[in-house]
């Protein structure tokens, strides 16, 4: 995973903090070490000499960089190769005096302990070279195996840095919806009407590009938008029992008038 590249600052602040500090030790040492008789030959302070830079300068200052690139890097391939320099100085502490003695005639070219005694001899043998080295290695590959291991913390953070990038982008490219459109935008993305199209007695006379409501503000009264129903019925023939006006007959018209005598008997 991509994103377990990136660890904390803090994962190799320790580590880094001590090769800065064992580094810077070995450096200076032989510089400063004779001032209270802690020294190889030549026993005096600030001398320089080629062993004491190829044995001790040069080792102390890849310690002191490697340490830096562990304790403030914030990349897992960087702060390996930090510490594998830092190792690789630790290293050469160890191994450089006594490999020195191959190109110098056999002796070591960093000099000879200053001590007095066997106690005095092996406490300024470790604390220039061997045991010095020793636990420049030890931090630099504590470091390393720090570094080297992705963590369940680790790759958890990793999972939800990537997810989180996923849904940003993802919310970055949804479309922005388009603003609503004015009144007058959308009165004018509808064509004017056809005369041709309108059927006869619209309400809405052809060829305006508006109703009269539009204008006026109101809607038009009901009667000037429909013609007046005519009854296609007569009176007489809606209703055939009711007499039209004016023509039904007089009761005395209808009917005859009754005789004034009573029937007359055969006696008569």
């Amino acid at each position: 995973m991509t994103g377990t590249t990136r660890i904390p600052r803090t994962r190799g602040a320790l580590s880094g903090l001590l090769l800065i500090l064992l580094g810077a030790w070995g450096a200076l040492i032989p510089f400063v070490g004779p001032y209270f008789h802690y020294a190889y030959t030549p026993d005096k302070a600030w001398a320089y000499t080629t062993g004491r830079l190829w044995l001790e300068i040069l080792p102390g200052v890849a310690a002191v960089l490697g340490g830096f690139i562990v304790m403030t890097s914030a990349r897992r391939p960087l702060a390996l190769l930090g510490a594998f320099v830092a190792a690789l100085g630790g290293a050469w502490f160890v191994t450089g005096n006594l490999v020195s003695s191959l190109w110098n005639h056999g002796l070591p070219e960093a000099g000879i302990p200053v001590g007095s005694n066997i106690t005095r001899l092996a406490i300024e043998e470790l604390g220039f070279f061997t045991g010095l080295g020793v636990i420049i290695v030890f931090f630099a590959a504590l470091a390393l195996g720090r570094f080297a291991v992705v963590g369940v913390k680790d790759a958890a953070l990793a999972d939800r840095a990537s997810g989180q990038a996923a849904v940003g982008g993802f919310v970055g490219e949804q479309p922005v919806p388009a603003s609503p459109a004015s009144p007058s935008s959308a009165g004018d993305s509808f064509p004017p009407q056809d005369e041709s199209l309108q059927p006869a007695g619209t309400a809405f006379p052809a060829g305006q590009g508006q109703s009269p409501a539009v204008t006026t503000g109101q809607a038009p009264a009901a009667e000037s938008r429909f013609p007046a129903e005519r009854d296609p019925f007569t009176p007489a023939e809606r209703d055939p029992f009711t007499p039209a006006s004016g023509s039904s007959p007089s009761a005395s018209g209808q009917f005859p008038p009754a005789p004034s005598g009573g029937t007359t008997g055969s006696g008569e």
